[in-house]
C-alpha cells in the first residue's frame, strides 16, 4: 500500500511542506530512513538526523524551526509520537488477518458456546463454564480455565494460561506466556515450616486492558485482584494478590507489585521498580526506573531512586554523588595548608 504526503497530511489534520505527492509505503526510524519510508521526530536528540534522513516524509511538530535544508517531505502535526502511533495502528488493522473458527486438535469443554466470529487455536483447552465473548481470538496452546470469562474482541496469544474463575475484559490483549490467576504467595510460618494459605480469589480484569508477554497477575487471597480499565503493563511484570491498579495507569517491564497494593489512575511507572506491600499509591503519580517503593505516595508526586524521594531530591543527590571526590580532594588541601 501506498500513501501520499497529502493524503496522510488529511489523515492526520497535518500541514504539508515540501512535495505532497511524494509516496511511502512503509515505516522507518529517523536514523534509518530510505526512499519510500515514513519517519518521525518527536525526541530533541535525534534533531541532526532530520538533515540528513533518506526517509521521504518525516513528521515533525508544529513549532519546529529548521536551521538548514531539509530534503524530506516535512508533516506539521501537533504531537508527531501519537501521530505515528495512530499511523501504524491503522496500517496494522489494514494488513492484519484473523482467524475465525474452531481449530482442531483442542478441548473444548461441553458447555462452552463459542461465538462464530471467534477463533480457538490448535491444542488449545477451554474448560467448564467458560464465556467466550464476540470476535475473541484464543490463539494455539492456550489454557481457559473452567468458570473464566473472556470478553468481546479480546485476544489470548499463544500459551497464555488464565486460571479458574478469572475474568478478562473487552478488546483486552495478553501477550505470550502470561498467566492470569496462579495462586498468590500466601504462607502462614508455623513451628519452623509455612502452611499454605490458599488463594480462593481471582483476578478481575476491566476493558482495554494489554498486558505484556510472561507478566504474571496473582489471584486474590479473597476478593480479586483488580487491573482496571485501559491499563498497560510491560512484559516481565508481576502483580501480586489482591493489588489493584487503577485505569490508564503504565507500567514498564521488570516491575514488581507486592501483595494488597494499590496503584491510582494515570500513574507511570518507570522498569524494575519494586512496590512494597499493603501501600497506597495516589492518581497521577510517575516513579523514575529503578526506584524502591517503601511507603504510601500522595497523588500527583514524582519520585525517584531507593527509598524513592521527590525526584528534583534525586537529581541533586545524583550531583552530589558525582562531586564527593572532587570535595574530598578539597579537604585534603585544606588540611595540608592548615598544619
Amino acid at each position: 500500500m501506498q500513501f501520499s504526503a497529502n493524503q496522510i497530511a488529511n489523515l492526520v489534520s497535518g500541514t504539508v511542506e515540501g512535495d505532497g505527492n511524494v509516496t511511502v509505503s512503509t515505516f522507518a526510524k529517523i536514523e534509518e530512513g530510505a526512499k519510500g519510508a515514513i519517519s518521525f521526530l518527536a525526541n530533541p536528540k535525534y534533531t541532526p538526523y532530520i538533515y540528513t534522513t533518506e526517509s521521504s516524509i518525516v513528521l515533525v511538530s508544529n513549532d519546529f524551526v529548521a536551521e538548514k535544508p531539509i530534503k524530506a517531505t516535512l508533516i506539521r502535526v501537533a504531537d508527531p509520537y501519537a501521530t505515528v502511533a495512530m499511523l501504524l495502528d491503522m496500517v496494522s488493522k489494514l494488513q492484519a488477518h484473523k482467524p475465525v473458527g474452531i481449530e482442531q486438535p483442542c478441548f473444548i469443554a461441553p458447555d462452552v458456546e463459542v461465538p462464530e466470529d471467534a477463533y480457538v487455536g490448535a491444542f488449545s483447552y477451554i474448560g467448564a463454564g467458560a464465556k467466550i465473548g464476540k470476535g475473541a481470538a484464543i490463539y494455539p496452546q492456550t489454557y481457559v480455565g473452567a468458570g473464566t470469562q473472556i470478553g468481546d474482541g479480546t485476544i489470548l496469544y499463544p500459551g497464555v494460561k488464565v486460571y479458574h474463575g478469572c475474568k478478562i475484559g473487552n478488546r483486552c490483549i495478553i501477550h505470550s506466556g502470561a498467566v492470569i490467576g496462579a495462586d498468590g504467595f500466601g504462607f502462614a510460618p508455623n513451628n519452623g515450616h509455612y502452611d499454605k494459605i490458599p488463594q480462593l480469589g481471582i483476578v478481575e480484569i476491566a476493558d482495554d486492558v494489554e498486558i505484556g508477554a510472561n507478566t504474571t497477575v496473582d489471584r486474590a487471597t479473597m476478593g480479586a485482584t483488580r487491573i482496571n480499565r485501559g491499563v498497560k503493563l510491560d512484559n516481565l511484570i508481576q502483580v501480586a494478590h489482591n493489588c489493584e491498579i487503577g485505569h490508564d495507569t503504565v507500567m514498564a517491564s521488570q516491575s514488581g507489585i507486592a501483595g494488597s497494593t494499590k496503584l491510582g489512575a494515570n500513574c507511570m511507572i518507570g522498569g524494575q521498580v519494586g512496590f512494597a506491600g499493603h501501600i497506597t499509591v495516589g492518581d497521577g503519580v510517575q516513579i523514575g526506573a529503578q526506584s524502591g517503593i517503601a511507603g504510601s505516595i500522595p497523588a500527583g508526586k514524582r519520585v525517584m531512586g531507593s527509598p524513592a524521594i521527590d525526584a528534583r531530591d534525586w537529581t541533586r543527590q545524583v550531583v552530589y554523588i558525582k562531586n564527593i571526590g572532587k570535595l574530598f580532594g578539597r579537604v585534603d588541601n585544606l588540611e595540608k595548608k592548615s598544619e
